[in-house]
């Protein structure tokens, strides 16, 4: 039986991979008592009898979790949700979708990196056209997106459930005005840019489901396509995935031609939507900022590392 940790379990993530455990009889959860949950003596023993660690904090306390490894230890596989990770090297990335090496390097490394919601999005529509020779790695890419609360954490999450929320609140809300965005580096570092994307974040209030869009020019592209055409790359890409569903094309027509964010909410899979026209195109992303975007990613890669189904515990 594989030997579990989750150290910050009591965070959003921590909570969501906590719950997916209580039906698997393959794992032994390894409990911190409450009141020892931040004291790093009591956290290195709880690391290293584990096989598999996930690390559901802020980047610095991840980035301490990490020092706390016995030296002599070869057995521990970390499974990192935070940014500390993403891009260092060492680390693998936790998106299996986007190719074999990825999926091999999860399978056989100690160290893994779970990517950020948005950039879960970001990647399984952009690093697909960069692999395939379809937009350069300089192309001026501009993203927007859409998400519930819950990503931004507890004490914002408390802010739009309390009985004090504040009128600013109940209306949709942009941020990362100043193109600082904590999944920025990644979203250049992985998908191999040139140049560091536009990004247009918002949040809502709904509780969790994100829409991640990426518009692009025809006439931009290094390998110009139809709609038609892109949607058949993309469908030919993600074949045989269980987590990434490239959607019929024209099937956006069944929601009379909108896109609801909270669609997939509780879910651990991805849709990819192909609209638009021949001149300007749309490539949309819509999964659970919850699932294929934390904790469903997070035990996603875990199963692979055990060697079993990787949908084993997750809802698709």
């Amino acid at each position: 039986m594989t030997k579990v940790f989750i150290d910050g379990s009591e965070g959003t993530t921590g909570l969501r991979i906590f719950e997916r455990f209580q039906s698997r009889d393959d794992i032994e959860l390894l409990q911190i008592s409450s009141e020892l949950r931040k004291d790093p003596e009591e956290r290195r023993k709880f690391i290293n009898a584990s096989d598999i660690t996930f690390l559901c904090l802020p980047d610095a306390a991840a980035i301490e979790a990490v020092s706390l490894i016995d030296k002599d230890n070869d057995h521990t596989v970390i499974i990192d949700a935070s940014t500390a990770h993403r891009t260092e090297a060492g680390w693998a990335y936790g998106f299996p979708e986007l190719g074999k090496e990825f999926r091999d390097n999860i399978k056989n490394g100690k160290r893994i990196a779970v990517p950020g919601c948005y950039a879960s999005g970001f990647m399984m529509m952009v690093y697909p056209l960069i692999k395939g020779g379809i937009i350069a790695d300089d192309y001026p890419v501009c993203v927007s997106a859409l998400s519930g609360y819950s990503g931004a954490g507890k004490k914002a999450i408390a802010m739009y459930e309390g009985d004090d929320k504040t009128e600013d609140l109940y209306a949709p809300r942009q941020y990362a005005l100043s193109q600082q965005h904590k999944h920025l580096k990644e979203m250049k570092a992985i998908a191999g840019l040139k140049r560091m994307p536009l990004f247009t974040p918002v949040v809502d209030d709904y509780y969790s489901g994100m829409i991640v869009t990426l518009p692009l020019y025809a006439d931009l592209l290094k390998d110009r396509k139809t709609p038609e055409e892109l949607h058949a790359y993309f469908e030919e890409y993600y074949k045989g995935e269980k987590f990434i569903k490239v959607m019929p094309f024209g099937s956006e027509a069944e929601g009379n031609n909108f896109f609801a964010a909270n669609a997939m909410s509780g879910r651990d899979d991805a849709q990819i939507y192909i609209t638009g026209n021949e001149d300007r195109l749309l490539v949309t992303a819509r999964f659970d900022n919850l699932g294929k975007g934390a904790s469903g990613a997070a035990i996603q890669c875990m199963n692979i590392v055990m060697g079993q189904d990787e949908a084993k515990g997750l809802n698709l």
